[in-house]
């Protein structure tokens, strides 16, 4: 039996398919490895009777411990049109997530110049000029204000390695759970193996043109039920 929930498609056409990420799953993943990609291909290759193998094209991924929208396309010429868009920045994301205490403005921008530590699978903020470094630009809104955590959305100007995980961190609001950058308080279902510890991360909204249709295709994904809030804050 499948340690995940059941696949929840979010979008489906011709050309796209849409999934709501279940946290500590991996986007892609070696074969014999549980991945999205491998439920999606095997989703697609039973919903039209599919003999042969599936073509899937993934413009872009989440971290393991994260969950939310994720896009993926079905022919190699939707899979170009949309790397393009991803490509020139054109695509807006939306995330939500759990801080420990959180800013005291209720929206902003941050920016830092990232660089990913050698031979660690996670980067730091440096000084601007640094060498390696790349900026990373994020706005944030506060949604809500729990106690001792704060509901935000995050935008992300920028598409860096972990940037909103570091960013949030390096300003003495780790997301909860992600003990990487800092958190000391966990998150979501108990897990035995590190790999399966959650974060307070979720991609909400993912928003681009559809490359045929030449219209705004907006998906949003609700958060988890373990998240304890409400999937429609304003």
């Amino acid at each position: 039996m499948s340690p995940y929930p059941p696949m929840q498609i979010l979008f489906e056409d011709h050309h796209f398919i849409a999934i709501n990420k279940p946290a500590a799953l991996l986007t892609q993943g070696p074969p014999g490895v549980p991945s999205l990609e491998a439920m999606v291909k095997d989703y697609i290759k039973t919903a039209y009777q599919k003999p042969g193998g599936v073509y899937l094209g993934i413009p872009h991924r989440l971290d393991r411990p994260v969950s939310g929208v994720i896009l993926f396309a079905r022919n190699t010429k939707a899979a170009a049109r949309v790397a393009r868009q991803f490509h020139d920045r054109t695509v807006s994301k939306i995330y939500w997530a759990l801080v420990e205490t959180g800013p005291p403005e209720e929206s902003g921008e941050w920016s830092d110049y990232l660089r990913k530590k050698t031979d660690e699978p996670r980067v730091e903020v440096v000084a601007a000029g640094t060498e390696g470094a790349r900026e990373a630009v994020t706005g944030f809104r506060v949604l809500q204000r729990l106690g001792e955590r704060t509901l935000l959305e995050l935008a992300p100007r920028t598409g860096r390695m972990h940037q909103l995980r570091v960013q949030a961190a390096h300003r003495g609001w780790p997301i909860v759970g992600d003990e990487v950058y800092g958190s000391v308080h966990p998150f979501g279902p108990p897990a035995e193996l590190p790999r399966d510890r959650l974060i307070a991360l979720h991609a909400r909204q993912l928003t681009l043109e559809h490359p045929f249709r030449n219209v705004p295709l907006v998906i949003e994904a609700a958060v988890p039920e373990y998240w304890h809030i409400n999937g429609e804050t304003e």
